[in-house]
C-alpha cells in the first residue's frame, strides 16, 4: 500500500504520527512524508540542517521525503498551492492520505490541511494542465500535531506498541528544533506521555489519535471482544 503523510513542515509528521509511520514501514507499506514547506527559518535551523535532520529522521522510520516549494510562514490555500500538492498526489499516487488536523493555532497548519483536502478532489481531474495521470486518494485521514493548548478528541487511535521509541529518535534527529532549542527541549517527554495516554484507552502500551471527517468501514462481526 503506498502512503503519503503531508506535513506543512519537516518534523511535523514525525511529532503527529511518527509511531505510526514506523509501524506502517515496517509492515512492508511504501510510505512517503510529504514536507510543503522547508520549515525555515527557525532560530537554530537553516535549509540546509533542516534538510539533513528530515533525512535523518526519515531513515530512522523507515519512510522516504518528497520536498515542495511552498513558503514557511507563508501557506494559503489558493489555485497555485492547490496544483503543486495536487501534482504530488498523481505522482505518488498514494492509497492513503494523512493531512495536519484542521483546528490549530498555526495558519500554516490550517492552510495545509485546506489545501490538501482540495488538492486530493483536484487530483482526480481530467482535462487539466496536472501533470500526470488522474488519482484519487480512497482515504483521508488527519493526525494531530498542533499548537492548541487542548487535548484530541480523536475518531481513531492507531496502537503504535513498540515503535514508540523509534518515534522518539525521529523526533530527536531534529537536532535543531529540539536540543538546540532550549524551550523545546521537553517535548519528547510530552509525546512520550501523550503515547502512554492513547495506548491507554485502547488497551495498548503507546497510541497516537487520528480524526476522519469521513464515514469508515469497519467490520462489527469480524471484532475480538476482550
Amino acid at each position: 500500500m503506498r502512503i503519503a503523510v503531508f506535513g506543512p513542515h519537516p518534523d511535523d509528521q514525525e511529532l503527529g504520527m511518527g509511531g505510526t509511520i514506523a509501524r506502517l514501514a515496517a509492515a512492508g507499506h511504501q510510505v512517503t512524508l510529504v514536507d510543503m514547506t522547508t520549515g525555515e527559518p527557525t532560530p537554530f535551523g537553516s535549509p540546509e540542517i533542516r534538510s539533513q535532520e528530515a533525512a535523518a529522521a526519515a531513515k530512522i522510520l523507515g519512510a522516504t521525503r518528497l520536498q515542495l516549494p511552498l513558503t514557511n510562514r507563508e501557506v494559503v490555500n489558493d489555485l497555485a498551492s492547490r496544483a503543486i500538492v495536487a501534482g504530488a498526489i498523481r505522482m505518488l499516487k498514494p492509497h492513503v492520505l494523512f493531512a495536519p488536523h484542521p483546528e490549530d493555532a498555526h495558519p500554516d497548519h490550517v492552510a495545509a490541511c485546506a489545501v490538501i483536502e482540495a488538492a486530493r478532489f483536484a487530483a482526480k481531474f481530467t482535462k487539466c494542465d496536472l501533470p500526470g495521470d488522474p488519482w484519487h486518494a480512497p482515504h483521508l485521514f488527519h493526525f494531530y500535531s498542533i499548537h492548541l493548548r487542548s487535548v484530541p478528541q480523536p475518531s481513531i487511535i492507531a496502537d503504535t506498541t513498540g515503535f514508540a521509541q523509534t518515534k522518539r529518535r525521529a523526533v530527536l534527529a531534529y537536532v535543531s528544533q529540539f536540543v538546540a532549542n532550549e524551550k523545546n527541549r521537553k517535548v519528547p517527554e510530552w509525546l512520550d506521555a501523550a503515547g502512554i495516554y492513547f495506548g491507554s484507552r485502547i488497551g495498548t502500551e503507546s497510541g497516537e489519535p487520528f480524526f476522519s471527517r469521513e464515514c469508515v468501514a469497519f467490520d462489527f462481526a469480524a471484532m475480538k471482544i476482550e
